[in-house]
């Protein structure tokens, strides 16, 4: 079988899809150079939930990740269902690692980040570069930057989340679509008293709810979204604080004091927003991986997880095409499917959230068939 040749890649965004995608490919031989728009890296993001199939395929990409994050972050063994007062609903022992091969794992976004990060050379990736834009014809792509920064490349990859400027440049669809539920979310270092006996927290409110992560190393990520039909945001740190706080009145004290002990000019708040399926992702020697080709909401935890499959896929597609055409074709024909129906069942459990107990009741079965074919996937492998 004829070997893709292919000279420079570039990815646009330093994330975890972007440095995911970069070990991926430099697996296969080829130089990667990364571009972020971010001047340093510094503690960010919020926590996540890595599940059995986003595990399986980050492993595939670099072996003894998991390991290492499984030291760094938490493998949920329990979690518990409260009121937002308090009481306990319903409390369970985790099940992934025995149905599924890999626990749930919670990690903090910094460090995932920061792990995978640490297994490429740090002189490909290139800090303070805000991609504007590119222009690309059969022989290359060249990538502009903010400050008159120009690179050329062979292939371009857009791993630059859900506002992509790669993605806007090839469709040129403006503003993602707003789902109707805001966010506000943060990790302390908080030993937060719930995780004496549970690594992962769902409190239910009335049209609003949060989780509280146990993120490792005594770091706590608390998220809380509400039911909103349209958004505005505050004018400064301190309205966000006070926003949520007031958000929840009435909750139980424990709920609130995590809260009231996270430093302001650390709460982010945000629309939760995800973006229409595309018919393709990859124009000429352009393609989009992650957020940037299929945003979802996070209901399901699923948008690190899908992105870690994406870099996989990517690896066996540049691995086994005879040219990038074909390895593009092959990539987008692997992922498109699954993604598209990840992005539905994200969106409409993002609304489930916000329904009572009867309105969810007869949907077990659906959603225990549907979750046995989201964790069991395994890495990708192209047919010869």
């Amino acid at each position: 079988m004829q070997v893709l040749k292919l000279g420079k890649v570039a990815i646009i965004g330093a994330g975890p899809g972007g440095l995911a995608a970069a070990i991926a490919l430099r697996n296969q031989g080829f130089d990667v150079q990364v571009y972020e728009k971010a001047k340093e890296f510094r503690p960010a993001g919020t926590g996540l939930g890595l599940s059995p199939n986003g595990l399986n395929a980050l492993e595939a990409i670099a072996p003894g990740v998991v390991a290492e994050l499984t030291s760094s972050g938490c493998p949920v063994h329990q979690t518990v269902l409260k009121s937002h007062t308090g009481e306990t609903i319903r409390a369970s022992a985790s099940s992934f690692l025995e149905k599924y091969g890999q626990p749930l794992l919670t990690v903090w976004w910094w460090r995932l980040q920061q792990t995978l990060a640490s297994r490429l050379p740090s002189e490909i990736i290139h800090l303070n570069h805000h991609c504007i834009g590119f222009q690309q014809d059969d022989s290359g792509v060249e990538i502009y930057f903010d400050g008159n920064k120009t690179v050329y490349a062979d292939l371009l990859i857009g791993a630059d989340g859900v506002n992509s400027v790669i993605r806007e440049t090839l469709t040129g669809e403006g503003e993602p679509n707003y789902i109707g539920s805001m966010c506000w979310r943060a990790v302390i270092e908080y030993e937060h008293e719930l995780f004496n006996d549970y690594d992962l927290v769902f409190i239910k409110g009335e049209q609003k709810f949060m989780y509280l992560l146990n993120v490792g190393g005594g770091y706590t990520s608390w998220i809380s979204r509400k039911l909103s039909p349209d958004y505005a945001l505050s004018e400064n740190a301190d309205q966000v604080k006070s926003r949520i706080l007031d958000e929840l009145t009435g909750w139980g004290e424990s709920f609130r004091a995590v809260v009231a002990a996270t430093p302001a000019e650390q709460i982010w708040e945000g629309p939760i927003c995800d973006r229409p399926p595309l018919n393709s992702w990859s124009q000429g020697r352009v393609t989009l991986l992650g957020d940037a080709a299929h945003p979802m909401a996070p209901a399901m935890a699923q948008g690190a997880n899908t992105t870690f499959e994406d870099a996989q896929a990517l690896q066996q597609c540049f691995a086994q095409g005879s040219s990038l055409a074909e390895a593009l074709s092959s990539y987008e024909n692997s992922r498109m499917e699954r993604t598209k129906i990840i992005q539905a069942r994200s969106a409409l459990g993002e609304m489930r959230y916000y329904q009572t107990q009867a309105q969810t009741s007869g949907q077990t079965s659906n959603n225990q068939d549907f979750s046995h074919w989201l964790y069991k996937y395994q890495p990708f492998s192209q047919k010869s």
